[in-house]
């Protein structure tokens, strides 16, 4: 006979995002369930951010070796033992695992489920042997490597971010399909550490980035001789001895390229096949669950957050959503999704960051803007340190408000932060401009930056008519 429990919040994935409304529902002291058919912790933790983060710190210094001859110090070429690399990135998802853990979980009170979840009606789910009618449902099922529908690919041999990391040598030649930033981010890791790499897209690398700035990251890791076949057609996928084939073209004709080891990383599909969504009333399609500004879905009792919105999919937006929906359950405060601050950051070297609009996007919305640039090179920590490559970029609205900020360099990552707080608090150029940054720092661009956008003002005749007379006068 099946358990029936009636919990005030039902949240159905284990991720980043289920976890937090969990953490958060539970420690007002509300009766939460929580429902997780696989690995606790989701894809960020088991098979995205975290491994492939630590992958790529130690690609970071791998290459650190290489380049050490331009700082005067002899190093020769790294040795790279893969299989204790790849140790060392299964023992960093072995001590972050104890916090995203069934047991931890149930420590501060949440009931937890190993079980499919799928819905009876649109006020009950059912799971294993429990029945669970809760007050709220929340939908936290992430979402899954997408697979292309390329003509022999089902029956050769490939990889996705589910399996890359339990490889167990490094690739003579790793080929990889898509040239977004996980496309992109392990190409130029791969690379690092001793793989030959080509990656083929069908469109332009690194698309959702200013063009701009991704051609500084795109130029970076061709230069340490990364293949990439950009507007790139596969036509077939065919496994041979030792590797896969794919058959591709271009605008320049027919091509092969031959590698050992195939990697997809063509984008993302929700996971949401399993709930029987249709029956209880939620509208959803290939591309995610239906969803208004306030994530809740057709039915009223029930949210979706995360990647199964099918929206952005970064564990930070899950980790956004995950506090919007106990906002409004909770404490029957309205809550609303503002994608424009979100920060999407691509961990290549350099880095590629961006906060707000991009610069077409402001000028489609707002008509006249002001983009302020400022290149790495100006400034003073950046050359003593070799990370002068690189360039920002920030969109300026009337009065000096700030509109969006994309950076392509070193710790690009670390100083859009800065971008996204003003942005999320209207704050304009003024601010930057008025705080002290402490020197040499590579946070101190944006601050520059900030700075030059007032520069013609002080050029300005009147401006200085009148500064010249307070002198004579003070």
């Amino acid at each position: 006979m099946a358990k029936i429990l009636n919990p005030d919040i039902c949240v159905i994935g284990g991720g980043a995002a289920g976890l937090s409304v969990a953490a958060g529902a539970a420690a007002f002291g509300v009766p939460v369930v929580l429902v997780e058919r696989g690995r606790m912790g989701g894809d960020c933790l088991n098979f995205g951010c975290v491994p492939s983060k630590a992958l790529i710190a130690a690609a970071k210094h791998v290459q650190a070796i290489r380049a050490a001859g331009e700082f005067g110090i002899a190093a020769g070429e790294p040795v790279v033992d893969y299989e204790r690399l790849q140790a060392r990135v299964h023992a960093v998802i072995g001590a972050i695992a104890p916090h995203d853990s069934a047991e931890r979980f149930e420590s501060l009170g949440v009931k937890v489920i190993a079980d499919t979840a799928r819905f009876v009606d649109d006020r009950t789910v059912a799971t294993g042997d429990h029945i669970i009618r809760a007050r709220r449902f929340v939908i936290a099922t992430g979402s899954s490597p997408a697979i292309p529908a390329i003509p022999g690919l089902a029956e050769a041999p490939y990889l996705t971010n589910e399996t890359l990391f339990d490889l167990k040598r490094l690739p003579e030649h790793l080929v990889i399909v898509g040239a977004g930033p996980v496309g992109m981010e392990m190409a130029q890791a791969y690379r690092r550490i001793g793989a030959r790499v080509t990656v083929v897209e069908a469109g332009k690398a690194l698309s959702s980035g200013d063009p701009e700035l991704a051609a500084i990251v795109l130029e970076a890791i061709r230069a340490e001789g990364t293949v990439l076949h950009e507007q790139t057609a596969i036509l077939s996928v065919e496994r041979q001895a030792g590797g896969v084939r794919l058959l591709c073209e271009n605008a320049q004709g027919r091509f092969a390229v031959d590698g050992s080891d195939l990697l997809l990383a063509a984008g993302r599909v929700p996971n949401h096949a399993s709930l029987d969504l249709g029956a209880a009333g939620i509208r959803h399609d290939a591309k995610g669950i239906a969803v208004g500004a306030d994530l809740r879905t057709s039915n009223r009792r029930v949210y979706a957050i995360g990647d199964a919105t099918g929206g952005l999919q970064f564990t930070h937006v899950a980790s956004y959503h995950a506090r919007l929906v106990p906002q409004q359950i909770l404490f029957r405060m309205p809550a609303r999704e503002d994608r424009d601050i979100v920060p999407r950051v691509t961990f290549t070297d350099p880095e590629l960051a961006q906060v707000g609009l991009g610069e077409a996007e402001a000028r489609e919305k707002f008509g006249r803007i002001d983009v302020v640039r400022w290149d790495f090179s100006a400034n003073d920590r950046a050359r003593t340190d070799g990370l002068d490559r690189g360039l920002i970029k920030i969109t300026v609205g009337r009065r000096g408000r700030l509109i969006g900020a994309a950076i392509a360099g070193a710790g690009a990552g670390e100083m859009i932060n800065g971008f996204a707080f003003a942005i999320a608090n209207r704050l304009t150029l003024k601010h930057f401009r008025g705080y002290v940054a402490p020197y040499p720092t590579l946070s101190e661009i944006g601050k520059q930056a900030s700075i030059s956008y007032y520069a013609p003002v002080a050029r300005n005749p009147l401006v200085r008519s009148v500064i010249g007379m307070l002198r004579y006068f003070g």
